[in-house]
């Protein structure tokens, strides 16, 4: 298996337990891990619930943060480290969040189960109802990496040039009507980013017969075509609360 690639299936992460060392984070809530969840999985619903403000002071406070919670889930720097959810179109995209914020903090080996718990369902793998006790370890401390992330003075830098602002929140905050996907006036102002173009994030997936999955790179390009950004565009992507840095590289 290639080893940069990202998305994993069922499939493959059953092979891959039985040949590397694997830690799987569970990213749902306790009571939908308690009902059942991937054997071996450890549950770590802050990959999600986690807020940081945006300060030098925050963004050191989340890395500490994690660096501790990862460290008691047994994340040395040797492990593959896989995250899943329970539908990749459920949960506003909180095993990709995991694969976000270990990338931001210098970890390499980070995939993401492609169509969640529901997709290790739907072929029928083994399931367990056992909490899973990890063996604590020292996470590494690599530096974090500042080409992932940017924060609001280097959006403000952007307006107006030619980099891509892509907003991919749910419509009704696109077009104004709510602040948020958790309620109307949960964020203190509704609106975009100026000049920002928009692909809502449901549109990165597809069905399958496991259920929801990521779009080929292909068909993502195709997406990224129809909002007017070019395949070398720089792009920053928003949504409620992260803004990420990355380069249209889909083949």
């Amino acid at each position: 298996m290639d080893t940069k690639q990202v998305l994993i299936s069922p499939a493959e992460l059953a092979q891959l337990q039985q040949t590397q060392a694997v830690v799987l984070i569970d990213t749902r809530d306790a009571e939908a891990y308690a009902t059942g969840h991937i054997p071996e999985a450890v549950n770590l619903r802050e990959i999600f619930t986690f807020l940081a403000t945006s300060s030098p002071e925050g963004l050191q406070q989340m890395h500490q943060t994690f660096a501790a919670a990862l460290g008691n889930v047994g994340i040395s720097g040797k492990e593959t480290v896989v995250f899943y959810e329970d539908t990749l179109n459920g949960g506003y995209g909180q095993s990709c969040r995991g694969y976000f914020l270990l990338s931001w903090m210098g970890y390499a080996d980070v995939k993401v189960l492609n169509g969640g718990y529901a997709a290790w369902l739907a072929e029928q793998r083994p399931v367990s109802m056992a909490t899973a006790v990890p063996l604590p370890a020292e996470f590494p401390a690599h530096l974090i990496r500042a080409d992932i992330m940017v924060d609001k003075q280097a959006v403000f830098q952007a307006l107006g040039t030619d980099t891509v602002l892509l907003d991919v929140r749910d419509t009704v905050e696109w077009i104004g009507e709510s602040s948020s996907p958790y309620g109307a006036d949960f964020a203190p102002r509704k609106g975009r980013l100026p000049g920002a173009c928009w692909i809502e994030w449901y549109r990165f997936m597809k069905p399958s017969p496991q259920g929801s999955v990521l779009k080929s790179p292909s068909e993502v390009q195709a997406e990224c075509d129809s909002a007017g950004i070019a395949r070398n565009d720089e792009i920053i992507l928003y949504c409620l609360g992260t803004s990420q840095k990355t380069e249209n590289k889909a083949r």
